[in-house]
């Protein structure tokens, strides 16, 4: 098996299951500015992984626009974000980035990554200002919603090499 993981990271969080699932599988790793359809040919198993933006997975794309290209290949998708592991909005998350179609051609992970807005552009910290600015709006805060605004002040790694174990478990299944 010959595997190779693209990838898409503002932050450094996605870039470091990256890291680790490249390691994992003796693969090749690229960033996805970096990387490019045809060179794809040569690999079994490609790993795609890229950051939740509005429940959004950052350049997915280049994944989607080439699936047919990628038929015979073996394909996950990976997305990070500083949201607890939770199915409903995991599932969300999926349905909102892939057509039941694709689904079939590809599997999913969440990986939980962190939370860091000194390492935002101006864009994205102005966007993070409000929905920080919405959450202090509220009546009642989750415990979600509390843990969000601490993280504005003191930055969250959840990142563990053990959360990549399905995903690398998956891969070994689909490759036997």
């Amino acid at each position: 098996m010959k595997a190779v993981v693209i990838y898409k990271s503002k932050t450094g969080f996605t870039k470091k299951y990256a890291e680790w699932i490249a390691e994992e599988l003796h693969g090749d790793i690229f960033d996805v500015s970096k990387a490019d359809i045809n060179m794809l040919e040569d690999y079994d198993t490609i790993v795609y992984g890229g950051s939740l933006y509005a429940s959004g997975i950052l350049g997915v794309k280049f994944i989607l626009k080439n699936l047919d290209k990628l038929k015979d290949k073996k394909i996950a998708v990976f997305a990070t974000g500083a949201s607890p592991s939770r199915e409903e909005p995991i599932n969300e998350v999926r349905d909102r980035n892939f057509t039941k179609e694709q689904q079939e051609q590809l599997a999913f992970f969440y990986l939980r990554g962190g939370f860091d807005y000194t390492k935002l552009n101006v864009f994205d910290k102005f966007l993070m200002s409000l929905l920080k600015w919405q959450l202090k709006k509220k009546k009642e805060l989750t415990l979600d919603d509390r843990g969000m605004l601490a993280a504005y002040e003191n930055p969250i790694d959840f990142t563990r090499k053990k959360n990549i174990e399905e995903l690398i478990a998956w891969i070994a299944r689909e490759n036997k």
